[in-house]
C-alpha cells in the first residue's frame, strides 16, 4: 500500500486526487491547500483524508510514502526539493522546475537518494501518442520528414505565465518521445496581445540533426479549439486530432514516390493511397499516468517521464526565450 499526501487541489489537483484515490493499492492520506473554503469543500467529499493548509504537517508524515504536486510552477522547485530532502517520492505538475538548473538539481537529488520523481507529460500516456509512437518505431511512416502541432483555443488566458510556458511544453515533450532525441537548435516568435509581457501567441521550431523539423503554434486567442499533431515520413503520414470524440488518430498511405535515382528526366509522382484508422484505446490518460507513477514506486522503476525528461523539456523552452529575446534568432538547444 502507497501511502500520498498531495498538495495543491484547485485547478488540475482534483483530477489527480480522483485517480489516486480510486486505487485500491494507494491512500490517500492528506490533501493540502492554501485555501480553506476550499480545504472544507473537499473534507466533505473526502472524509477519510486529513486536510491541511500546512505542507509541513504533510512532510512530517512518516506514513506518507510519496507527495503529488499540482501547485502553481512559480513554486515546484522549492516543493520539490523539500519533499525529496523529506525521502518521500514526487509526482509533479509540468514544469518540474522554472530553469533548467533547478530541474537538473532536482533529478540529481532523486537519483542520489533513488527516489521516483515524475513530471506530469500528461500526453505521453495517451493511447493515440503511444500508437503513434509504434508507428515510429516500426517504421510504419519510413523516414520521418517533419512534424507540427497546433494547440491552440479561445482561454484560459494566464497572467503569471506565457502561452509557451503553459502550453507548449504539452506537444514538445511528445514531439520528443516520438523522436528520442533532442533538438540542436530553436527558434521562437511570440506575440502579446492581452497583456504587456505575456505572450498569447507562439511559434515554435525545433530543428534535429537528423533532419527532421518540428513546428509548434500554440494559442489561447483562437477562434477554433484544436488539438493536433502530425507526423509526415517517406512511406506514410499520420495525423491525430485530440479533440474528436471517435476516430483520434488517421493514417494515411499517401506521398510523394521519388524515382531510384533522381534525374531531370524522371518526375516524381504523387501517391494517394487508403486512410487506416486504427482501434485506439479509451481508457483517460490521467489513470494512465497516475497508475504510472505508482508502480514506479511499487517496482522501482524509472518513470516515462522522469526528471531528466521534465530537464529535455526546459531546454527547449528556455532555448525558446533565448531565441525570443534575439528577435527570433535561432540558438543553440544543446
Amino acid at each position: 500500500m502507497i501511502t500520498i499526501g498531495q498538495i495543491g487541489i484547485g485547478y488540475w489537483g482534483p483530477n489527480l486526487l480522483r485517480n489516486f484515490a480510486s486505487f485500491s493499492d494507494v491512500k490517500v492520506k492528506a490533501g493540502c491547500d492554501l485555501d480553506e473554503q476550499r480545504l472544507a469543500s473537499y473534507q466533505q467529499k473526502y472524509k477519510d483524508i486529513n486536510f491541511t493548509s500546512s505542507y509541513d504537517v504533510v512532510l512530517d508524515d512518516p506514513d506518507i510514502d510519496a507527495v503529488v504536486i499540482a501547485t502553481p510552477a512559480v513554486t515546484h522547485h522549492g516543493l520539490v526539493k523539500r519533499a525529496l530532502e523529506r525521502n518521500k517520492h514526487v509526482f509533479v505538475e509540468k514544469p518540474v522546475a522554472l530553469t533548467v538548473g533547478e530541474a537538473q538539481e532536482l533529478a540529481a537529488l532523486a537519483d542520489q537518494k533513488k527516489l521516483t520523481l515524475m513530471v506530469g507529460h500528461l500526453l505521453l500516456f495517451h493511447p493515440a501518442i503511444r500508437k503513434l509512437k509504434d508507428l515510429v518505431l516500426g517504421n510504419e511512416l519510413g523516414r520521418i520528414y517533419y512534424i507540427y502541432s497546433r494547440r491552440v483555443n479561445l482561454g484560459r488566458v494566464r497572467a503569471d505565465e506565457s502561452v509557451i510556458w503553459s502550453l507548449a511544453p504539452h506537444d514538445v515533450s511528445v514531439a520528443l518521445y516520438l523522436l528520442d532525441d533532442q533538438p540542436f537548435e530553436v527558434s521562437a516568435h511570440a506575440f502579446s496581445y492581452l497583456q504587456p509581457g505575456v505572450e498569447d501567441i507562439a511559434f515554435l521550431t525545433l530543428r534535429f540533426r537528423s533532419g527532421i523539423v518540428y513546428h509548434s503554434h500554440v494559442s489561447w486567442l483562437d477562434p477554433h479549439r484544436e488539438r493536433e499533431f502530425v507526423v509526415v515520413g517517406d512511406r506514410k503520414m499520420a495525423a491525430l486530432d485530440d479533440t474528436a470524440a471517435a476516430e483520434k488518430l488517421r493514417i494515411y498511405d499517401s506521398g510523394v514516390d521519388m524515382p531510384p535515382y533522381a534525374s531531370y528526366t524522371q518526375a516524381m509522382t504523387l501517391r494517394i493511397g487508403d486512410i487506416l484508422i486504427p482501434r485506439i484505446d479509451t481508457t483517460e490518460p490521467l489513470l494512465l499516468e497516475c497508475r504510472h507513477f505508482v508502480e514506479c514506486i511499487e517496482q522501482g522503476k524509472q518513470p516515462l517521464a522522469d526528471g531528466v525528461n521534465g530537464v529535455r523539456v526546459l531546454q527547449v523552452l528556455e532555448a525558446c526565450q533565448q531565441s525570443l529575446k534575439q528577435g527570433g534568432r535561432a540558438v543553440a538547444c544543446e
